[in-house]
């Protein structure tokens, strides 16, 4: 039995046995007085007990309400435990749920991984070919180059060689630009030739009755002497008859040239040279041409018909004066 027991019993039967034997001599019993007097000992006794029954059930009240406390306490903690186990019970699920994400992204991941793998293998397999196309490119290249280089050292070899195609056909670009310059002044001459040709045919000449190898014998005197109106008259004459036109027509315009004449000049060399261009006199034409056009002002023509004698003459006379008169221009 407790201690509070103990004292709950004593409390309740102790007063009825010292009543029994000590009875109150002034019939006091009137212990539920709050002041309470003439008390015998046992009722003292009794009041006593009274008191410190109500300690004990004053004490034993507020035992009750702590327990009731810690009970509701212990209630409160209970929730609280009850939720935190729902709360755990939740993460718990929760974290399942998280594990079960991570494993299925992890092995989106490995597929994403794999794939990048296999990415990255035919890459590197392109990279690969393309290397093995660049080495067999650059040893074309290489070939190319040295290709080229032994096309250029032939090309050298050629230049130096042989001379180049303008220069092996300048006298004939010469000969051809000749003729286009002078064709329209050629062309105004002819007229007038023909209608000189219909004067002398409808009035017959003293020089029809003279051989055509001894006009020439006089007209080249009269050159000589510079009678150059009498020979004029003999040269066209003998182009009428076309005894030997091409000197006929240089030299008509040797005479031409003379008296600066340089565009009748320059139109009677050019027929003399359509008619026949390899004549000892060519050095002189090309040369007499040359200086006409340069009288003229056509530098250009000039300096192309000076650089034709030099090429094609070297050695003559005529080739030293056109170097004198190209170095003038230049």
């Amino acid at each position: 039995m407790s201690k509070n027991s103990l004292l709950l019993f004593s409390a309740l039967f102790l007063p009825y046995c010292l009543y029994s034997a000590e009875p109150s001599a002034f019939g006091a019993g009137k212990l539920d007085n709050p002041t309470p007097y003439g008390l015998t000992s046992s009722e003292k006794v009794i009041l006593q007990n009274k008191k410190n029954l109500r300690k004990v059930e004053v004490k034993s009240n507020n035992q009750a309400n702590e327990v009731d406390s810690i009970r509701e306490r212990i209630d409160g903690l209970q929730t609280l435990i009850e939720s935190l186990n729902i709360s755990s019970r939740d993460n718990k699920l929760e974290l399942k749920s998280l594990k079960q994400k991570n494993i299925d992204q992890l092995k989106g991941n490995n597929e994403y991984e794999k794939r990048l793998i296999e990415l990255i293998q035919v890459n590197s397999d392109l990279a690969q070919e393309n290397g093995e196309f660049i080495i067999v490119n650059t040893k074309e290249i290489n070939k190319l180059k040295l290709l080229t280089a032994e096309i250029s050292k032939l090309v050298d070899k050629i230049n130096i060689a042989y001379v180049t195609k303008n220069e092996f056909n300048l006298l004939v670009d010469d000969v051809n630009k000749f003729k286009d310059l002078v064709a329209k002044e050629f062309i105004e001459k002819e007229k007038s030739q023909k209608k000189l040709h219909a004067k002398l045919k409808q009035s017959k000449s003293k020089l029809d009755d003279i051989p055509n190898s001894e006009i020439a014998k006089r007209a080249k005197n009269y050159y000589n002497k510079k009678f150059y109106t009498k020979a004029l008259k003999y040269y066209n004459h003998l182009i009428n008859k076309n005894y030997k036109p091409a000197q006929a027509h240089y030299m008509i315009g040797e005479i031409k040239y003379y008296r600066k004449s340089y565009s009748d000049a320059i139109a009677y060399f050019k027929k003399s040279a359509s008619i026949y261009s390899k004549a000892s006199y060519m050095p002189t034409l090309l040369l007499h041409t040359a200086i006409s056009m340069d009288k003229t002002g056509d530098k250009i023509n000039a300096e192309t018909f000076y650089n034709a004698v030099i090429t094609k003459y070297p050695q003559s006379n005529s080739a030293q004066i056109a170097k004198s008169n190209l170095d003038l221009i230049q």
